[in-house]
């Protein structure tokens, strides 16, 4: 829940709607591909090193907290039984958690409210955070990722959407990534030109904007390209890539502003992924080779 692309300001909003139970019965597992396709941590070993910095606080309780909108797919979604939570970024929490000696607890919330939640709530948010300055207001960052954002359509683009011209055009996107302000600041223009306006179709769920854009509902979707990519191979012969942006932002990993244990323990756990090689097999996994980085970064300039 590449959540990609430009500055948004975080909405605070604390309602947590639960953790999420780990798995499911055992035949729809073994049904499921997209369980089949999931990464196996079993093999991921603990690093003393790395474990060596994770605050005694965090460490005496043996898990890391994770706060994820399981929305998100690639990244992070439910697989068939509704109940398992399943995505690159759900391999990648578990694999370093396992790095920093813990065992990965992933607590589903609304994207909008877990960083709010960072520090209190969760140890670390790993849900396709794009890196911005409103964002490291609030949190520190560990970079593992680069993203853009892509335009998707039905197939055939039904209503002739016109990425550089959506006056007129009714927009889907899941609220609080930072593809919203810049369909806000579209919706703007268009007003200000005396232009047919924009809607903006926001949802709490990526899952709801696909499904609205599906149905016909909206005319158009802005989503981060690996998750526009996904709906169309999850949506055979019925949604398409318009546009992909020219530019990608850093997707980071997010702990408490100032917290600097927990800080260097998460990046020394990401870096021990990305030398190990186990990195790049998540996402060789999910097929999103793509979006990797060769060095994690603590609060890139931007």
């Amino acid at each position: 829940m590449f959540k990609s692309m430009k500055p948004v300001a975080i909405v605070a909003s604390l309602v947590m709607i639960g953790s999420i139970a780990a798995c499911g019965p055992a035949d729809s597992k073994e049904a499921d591909p997209d369980v089949a396709r999931s990464y196996d941590v079993s093999h991921v070993q603990k690093d003393d090193a790395v474990a060596a910095l994770v605050p005694a606080p965090v460490a005496k309780t043996g898990e890391l907290t994770v706060g994820v909108n399981v929305s998100y797919a690639p990244a992070e979604f439910f697989a068939a039984d509704g109940k398992t939570p399943v995505g690159y970024e759900i391999d990648f929490s578990k694999a370093l958690a396992k790095v920093m000696g813990l065992k990965a607890k992933i607590m589903h919330a609304q994207f909008d409210s877990i960083i709010p939640a960072i520090g209190s709530k969760y140890n670390v948010g790993i849900s396709g955070f794009t890196v911005n300055a409103e964002r490291m207001k609030s949190v520190d960052f560990i970079t593992y990722a680069n993203a853009g954002l892509s335009f998707e359509v039905r197939k055939g683009n039904p209503t002739k959407v016109d990425p550089k011209n959506l006056c007129g055009k009714k927009v889907t996107l899941e609220t609080g990534t930072v593809g919203e302000p810049i369909m806000e600041e579209a919706k703007k223009q268009c007003a200000a030109k005396g232009n047919k306006p924009l809607e903006i179709m926001s949802f709490k769920e990526q899952t709801d904007a696909t499904t609205a854009l599906l149905s016909g509902r909206a005319d158009v979707m802005y989503a981060d390209t690996p998750v526009a990519g996904y709906a169309s191979i999850k949506n055979p012969g019925k949604l398409e890539i318009l546009e992909n942006s020219k530019d990608s932002e850093p997707m980071g990993a997010a702990v408490k502003k100032g917290d600097a244990a927990m800080l260097k323990a998460v990046k020394a756990g990401i870096d021990k992924l990305m030398k190990s090689g186990v990195y790049k097999d998540i996402l060789k996994k999910w097929g999103v080779e793509d979006v990797a980085i060769e060095k994690s970064v603590v609060n890139p300039k931007l």
